[in-house]
Formats: structure tokens, sequence, C-alpha cells
């Protein structure tokens, strides 16, 4: 059938009978990478199948591991013909774990009194392994921070604690479900806010690494305010002042800050396996539909993560929920969906990828352009006129508008941008244009992060000194690579060369044409 092999932005693929641009998926799959799929023939099925981010977990997994997964990726993207990934260092942040048991896992009976104990000098419990009755934790302030009738939530909710006394440090809870334990989970305080920092110590040396090897994306855990990003931009200082923060929203406090952190962040990651532990699980669903919307608005990329397709991780078809939910989570509007156990550590990670591609592409056959196009629009003026911004958005914003209003009533068939810092592209695609955007850009790392923005396709130019030619030659080379044919309309747009990086201000409209 038609949907059997999802049409993929990698042009050394393109046959003469592919379909036109217009099949290309525009939301973007990001992909954990783990001990399953970290050499490079796997890294490279993941991208033949969709991945356009490889994050790794710095939750697991030491320096020389996660350097090795850089290196393999850089290999496998190399020789393909100037396609790009992007590289994620998602943060462990700061959490709190339960140590180890006696046998690697014990059976917590409901109804028993279970206890959290903090040993200062072996908070990981290797000396004091737990058994049915107690675990160690390496919270040293638990026993401050929780009240009798309080919930803790073990290894993702699957243990349910009730807090009935403290006894010194030793916080006492009874047992609400019978459950096998595993050693070493995390534990969530639901509605207890943490004095814990934002940024431990490992999260700094981790930083440090991902400056060094030059990675593209901080996936930044537990944010609760806008001071604890600020925070992260200091670690990464000048050498990694070209990194983007995604800020993930875990937790009530999180949520009650969304604005002021949107505001520092460069995007958003809807972490919705702690936030469906820490705020009630029917709310998780209005927190990301909130979320989406407003990085929407913002023009800031925004990934929709946890349990896309969990059941992948051991069958090898997805559930009808969790089609529904990928799809769903596209109709709102989010740049990427990713894969976190199903791509790291599962049976089927590349058939995962090609799933959730054909879902992707299923959705967005469904979208009506025009109404997403006059939705963002009308928020967009209506915004302005209430908030008096300075002059300089406005003329980003009008121009950006007018590109995909252009390109929506001439029924033209690529969308084709110059932008060095990205800003350009971004601005475009906040519109949510019917046709692919080709943005065309000197810089390695703005085309992989572009590679998180929904209906953006980067390509690295060696230059952009003329900017005529360069859009002329561009679109000749598109129609060589019957991306578009002889004659087709191509809105384009780009900076004029007297303005600063990131303002948009100048729109062409092209025909197509071959080399003659």
């Amino acid at each position: 059938g038609r949907l059997s092999h999802p049409p993929l932005l990698t042009m050394d693929t393109w046959k003469p009978a592919r379909p036109s641009a217009l099949d290309w998926i525009r939301t973007k799959i990001v992909c954990t990478i783990g001990p399953k799929t970290q050499d490079v023939e796997s890294l490279k099925a993941l991208y033949g199948a969709g991945m356009r981010c490889a994050r790794m977990n710095f939750s697991h997994g030491s320096h020389e591991y996660h350097a090795q997964t850089i290196q393999n990726l850089r290999a496998a993207m190399s020789g393909t013909g100037g396609n790009v990934c992007a590289i994620m260092l998602d943060t462990k942040g700061p959490e709190v774990r339960s140590g180890k048991l006696e046998g690697g896992d014990v059976k917590v009976v409901a109804g028993t009194t279970f206890t959290l104990k903090h040993f200062p000098d072996d908070p990981t419990g290797l000396t004091n392994k737990g058994c049915p009755e107690w675990v160690a934790h390496d919270y040293a302030n638990l026993h401050r921070v929780v009240q009798p009738g309080k919930k803790i939530a073990i290894d993702d909710g699957l243990l349910s604690l009730t807090v009935t006394e403290i006894k010194g440090t030793d916080v006492v809870c009874t047992v609400d479900n019978t459950v096998m334990l595993g050693e070493t989970k995390g534990i969530n305080l639901p509605g207890t806010p943490i004095d814990l920092p934002a940024l431990t110590e490992k999260d700094k040396k981790d930083l440090v690494f991902g400056v060094q090897q030059g990675v593209d994306l901080i996936a930044a855990s537990f944010i609760r305010k806008a001071d604890d990003v600020k925070d992260i931009r200091k670690v990464l200082g000048l050498p990694g002042r070209g990194i983007k923060i995604f800020s993930k929203i875990e937790n009530q406090e999180g949520l009650d800050n969304f604005d002021a952190i949107l505001e520092v962040s460069d995007g958003i990651m809807v972490a919705r396996g702690d936030l469906g532990i820490e705020i009630p699980i029917p709310q998780v669903y209005l927190a990301q539909k909130m979320m989406i919307e407003k990085c929407n608005q913002a023009g800031k990329p925004v990934i929709t993560a946890t349990q896309m397709l969990e059941s992948m991780i051991v069958n090898p078809r997805p559930t009808r929920a969790e089609v529904t939910d990928v799809a769903n989570a596209v109709c709102q509007g989010t740049d990427c969906v990713m894969l976190s156990g199903e791509t790291a550590k599962g049976a089927w990670p590349v058939e995962c990828v090609k799933t959730m591609a054909e879902i992707i592409k299923a959705a967005e056959e469904s979208l009506d352009y025009m109404q997403e196009y006059l939705r963002m629009r009308t928020y967009t003026v209506e915004n302005k006129k209430r908030q008096k911004k300075e002059v300089m958005v406005d003329i980003q914003e009008s121009v950006s508008s007018s590109v995909v209003k252009t390109a929506l009533d001439i029924e033209a068939k690529l969308l084709l941008v110059l932008s060095h810092t990205g800003a350009t592209a971004r601005a475009v695609v906040k519109y949510k244009p019917h046709a692919p955007c080709i943005a065309i850009t000197p810089s390695d790392q703005t085309a992989r992060q572009l590679c998180l923005s929904r209906g953006v396709f980067p390509r690295v130019v060696g230059s952009m000194i003329g900017s005529d030619q360069i859009l002329q030659h561009n679109c000749t080379k598109l129609v060589e690579e019957r991306v578009i044919q002889e004659g087709d309309v191509v809105v384009c747009s780009h900076g004029d060369h007297t303005s600063a990086p990131g303002s948009t201000s100048v729109m062409k409209i092209l025909v197509a044409k071959s080399r003659s």
C-alpha cells in the first residue's frame, strides 16, 4: 500500500518515480540510543527509518560510553551526502533514587510497613542492602520535606507508599500496593516541593563533557523555574553558547512557572513520565496541550516524550492507543515525537521508527493547513496588539506569515529560506506551511538544530554570499534531484544582507528552472 514506505529526506534515495516533496514527513523523530542501537549500522538504519535526533540519556552510562555513541553517529552520518542528525544530551538532573536490594529485587506487600533510610556514608545502599521492610535512598533531606499523609512513588509509580511517621532520618510508610521492587529506582514525591539544586555536580561534569564533544542540544531534567535554565547557560559558558537548551517540564512547579521557563529556553520537552506521577494523571493531557500550544505560539520547538510506542519494546506492532497518541500529538502541533526504551533497549528499534513515521504521515495528511495558518496568524496579530511589542519582532513575524500565506495562495511546491542562525526558518514554519521548508545554512550546528523544528529540512552550503544566486542555484539543484519539477513555484525568504542575523525581511518568488 501507499503507506508502506514513509518518504524521507534522504536525498540519495530519491528515484524519478518517487512522489513530490509534499510527501515528506514534517514532524521529527527523536530516538534514545542505548546498547541495542549504539553501533554504526544500527544508527544508519535508524536514520534511514526517520530518526533526526539522537538522544543520550545521562541517567545511565559512562562518559566513555556516550563518547562512543557520538563517534558512531558521526561515522554513520559521514558519506551520506550532507544528511544531518542532531545530538542531544539529556541530563540526569536532581533525581532521588532508591538503593541496592538483597537479591536484586524484593516483594513488597500491601499493608505492611516500609521504611526509607538514609546512610550519609552509603547513600546508594551498596553495603546497606534493602529488604522487604526497608530500602536506602540518596536524598539527605527526605525526612525534612515529607509529612505524614503524603504519598511517595517509587519506580515510575509502580510502588505507592503513604508516609505514616518520621523517626529521626527514617521515613516510615505504609505500602499501598503489592509489587516486586527492583533496585536503584527513581523516587517521586508528588505534591512535595524538593529542595535539591537544579544542577547536581554530576550534571555540571556532564555539561562540560557535552561542550567538549560538540553536542547540539541539552535536554535539562526537572526544570522548575527560569533560573534553573540560566544556571545551565552559565555552566555551558562561552564555548557552549551555540548549544540549545530544551527544558523538561516534569512537575507542578515547572507547570506553574511555565511561561517564565519558556521565555529563557530554546525549546521544551513534555516529559510525561514523571509528570504523570507528580500531577494527577488525567491532567497530563491538558498539560501537554497547553505546552504544545504555547511553544507553537512562541515559535519554539517542542518534543512530546514518554511511552509513545511503549508496547513495541516487546511487540512488533503498537497498540491502537499508542498510534492514536502519536497522531494526537502531531495534530496538537508537536515538533518532535520521542522514543525512549523503544529504541534504547527494545526488540524492534528500527520497526519502531518506521511505524512512527507512518503514523506521522497519516496524521499530517489529515491537517487543514489554511486553518493552521489562520489560527497562528490570528493569535500573533491579536497578541501583538495587546502587548505593543517593539517593531523588529513585527517585521519578522509579518514577513514570515506573508511567506506562508503566499505559498498557500499560489500553491507553491516548496519554501526555501536562507538562515545563518536558524531563526528565519523557525519564524517561517511557526505558521505551519503546507509545503516543506528547505533551510539553507552555512552552519553545520544550525542545520543539526533545525532537525528539531517541524517542517524544516536543513541543507548546508559552503558560503552564503550572493543570496539571489544561492536561491537560484539550489532551486535548479532541487529540480535535478527531482524534488520539484521545472515550472514549480518556490517561495523564498531571508534577512537582507545589511541586517543582523535573525531578522527575516525579504520574500521572493522563483519559478524552478533546470540548467539550460
